[in-house]
């Protein structure tokens, strides 16, 4: 089983959603009567009618006439309307996508205490968009939205906090806001939380408590926590150790498509933990994890194809593969691309890449390891002339990863 790896704070994804209608508006006779106050200029029944266009309840689902009566009801100070036509600026349905038209609006619903237009300000802020990046403003619209019990917010300047963003790091502070998040349901801020009890970042130490958070974020089917309490159970930290529960809890993830639960998946039948062992099903799970672009199940996937295991023997299979995951920086599969182009198998012989390939794996690899690269490339330079040694290196060096899907 793979080791756990710690979870690294992110921004939390904002949620595009509508709050119930402040009236409740069915009957025909209802939507007549708000078209005449909103048409005599009643800022709330002008925000309700656009809203019923967004939505196309009782009128024609219409996103330009939405706008329309959002704007309406913004010019006269309806904070409501002000986010709603921001978001609507945000996103450029009805209205052409113009950030620093959504920024305007948000700043005017954020200034009458809106939580979700602070919030909205506070990511704009912090990424730069439609506004100059300022992460100390970022901080400030985080804060006042928090303290309104938002809890996006609130997670967002826990992470502000945890990465000494816009204000002195405070990683106790981190918890303090994060916790605050997570005890909402915010599962991102559940397994955030999980986290650092496992590694002890801003609290104490506490496995069982790490357990528990991750648990809270599984029942409401994050993946990350699925498997992440899966491998907790697999080797009996924090909770009783349980074949039956780990592999229950990754399967869980896995069948969402969730790759990291694949590859895990795969390597519970590859060594027949909780599962009766099965090479095919085994490569199955991380056949669907490596063409998500998962690195680990890609290189595997490779050495599966070098050696015949589970598959026909495939040296051109392999180094595809393995040129996958060393496209994304994995070390090991440099390695073995660069030995494969020095050899000529499963590609054609070119020295020139594999003095490349071998460089790249150079940077990363430690100890022993490092040493076996470096003595590798030693034995393909002296194949090489000094101009494509030079080649060689110019490409090492002008190499950039490929982002991880």
């Amino acid at each position: 089983m793979r080791a756990r790896h710690a979870h690294r704070l992110l921004v939390a994804a904002v949620t595009l959603t509508l709050a119930p209608l402040t009236t409740p508006v069915h009957a025909q006779r209802d939507i007549d009567e708000l078209l005449a106050r909103a048409e005599h200029g009643d800022a709330a029944a002008q925000f309700n009618l656009g809203r019923l266009y967004v939505t196309g309840t009782g009128v024609r689902q219409d996103d330009a006439e939405a706008v329309r009566w959002y704007r309406l009801a913004a010019d006269q100070g309806h904070a409501g309307a002000q986010h709603n036509l921001g978001l609507k600026y945000d996103t450029g349905t009805g209205v052409p996508e113009d950030d620093a038209e959504a920024a305007r609006w948000y700043r005017l619903a954020a200034d009458h205490g809106h939580w979700e237009a602070q919030f909205r300000l506070g990511s704009m802020y912090a990424n730069g968009t439609g506004v100059s990046r300022d992460e100390g403003e970022a901080v400030r619209w985080y804060r006042l939205a928090a303290d309104q019990g938002h809890a996006e917010a609130q997670f967002n300047l826990g992470q502000m906090y945890f990465n000494g963003h816009g204000l002195r790091q405070d990683l106790a502070e981190a918890a303090r806001w994060v916790r605050l998040a997570a005890a909402q349901g915010n599962t991102t801020a559940q397994v955030t939380l999980a986290s650092m009890y496992e590694t002890g970042a801003g609290v104490s130490q506490d496995y069982a408590l790490a357990a528990r958070w991750y648990r809270l974020a599984a029942v409401q089917g994050d993946p990350s926590a699925q498997v992440t309490l899966g491998y907790l159970y697999d080797n009996g930290t924090g909770v009783p150790e349980d074949d039956t529960e780990a592999i229950g809890w990754i399967r869980l993830a896995a069948d969402t498509g969730y790759a990291e639960a694949q590859f895990a998946l795969g390597n519970m039948y590859f060594n027949g933990r909780a599962v009766p062992q099965d090479v095919a099903e085994a490569l199955r799970w991380i056949r669907l994890a490596a063409d998500q672009g998962y690195v680990r199940a890609q290189f595997n996937l490779g050495m599966s194809y070098d050696t015949g295991t589970g598959v026909p023997q495939d040296s051109t299979e392999a180094a595809r593969w393995f040129r996958l995951a060393a496209d994304q920086g994995d070390a090991a599969s440099q390695q073995n691309l660069g030995i494969m182009y020095a050899n000529g198998q499963g590609v054609p012989r070119d020295f020139v890449a594999a003095h490349m390939w071998l460089s790249l794996a150079a940077v990363q690899a430690t100890g022993a390891a490092r040493a076996s690269v470096i003595a590798g490339r030693e034995v393909v330079a002296q194949q090489l002339t000094r101009d494509q040694i030079a080649e060689a290196e110019r490409r090492a060096a002008e190499w950039t990863p490929v982002p991880e899907p």
